[in-house]
């Protein structure tokens, strides 16, 4: 069973169990009823912003929604790179969690990998939330916005900021990149109900 197919089958799991119907979550999140039927089923993706108010919703961690779909624990603290499993975000934006699946740290690495851009997209929405965000450039070029700025950022370039300030990343070149980020507080363990970024 993938990553989508397991979060969304734990999601319909806790509804379930709420007695709660589709609808109802479909008020409570914002979500349509269409798209949360086919996350429950595990035919489409979810940003970790959207899934965050489902944990609310449902009162549950956020946390255990991804620990969930592993099956098991392991004592092994090293992140095979092997086992890593990405998750898509949005079209063009994948991302791999750097933790093992019974972490609980106050950081949450990940790695992003963004596809080439669509001269077709709509605008870039900017973030805010509470605590730290550290990007470093792994592959490609990356432009990241901050405030009305606006910095391109090359392999092996990085930034650091308060995520407190607006900001976003995009690739807006023709070849693909990947980025290594930090947050902190992490989360997955913090309800900010802010973004994924």
């Amino acid at each position: 069973m993938d990553t989508n197919m397991a979060i969304g089958a734990k999601v319909k799991a806790l509804r379930t169990e709420k007695k709660m119907t589709l609808k109802q979550l479909s008020e409570g999140s914002g979500l349509s009823v269409g798209f949360l039927s086919q996350f429950e089923r595990g035919l489409s993706s979810i940003a970790l912003d959207s899934l965050e108010k489902l944990s609310e919703i449902l009162d549950s961690p956020l946390s255990e929604l991804f620990e969930e779909h592993t099956g098991r624990r392991s004592a092994d603290p090293v992140v095979h790179g092997i086992d890593l499993q990405f998750t898509e975000i949005s079209p063009r934006i994948y991302q791999s969690i750097l933790r093992t699946p019974d972490a609980s740290y106050d950081m949450l690495p990940r790695v992003f990998t963004l596809f080439p851009f669509d001269s077709e997209e709509d605008g870039l929405e900017m973030y805010s939330h509470e605590g730290e965000e550290f990007v470093y450039v792994l592959e490609g070029v990356v432009t990241f916005f901050l405030e009305d700025a606006q910095y391109l950022l090359y392999p092996g370039d990085s930034i650091h900021i308060a995520s407190t300030r607006p900001h976003n990343w995009a690739n807006r070149t023709a070849r693909t990149a990947r980025i290594l980020t930090l947050n902190t507080p992490n989360p997955l363990h913090h309800k900010s109900g802010q973004t994924e970024h």
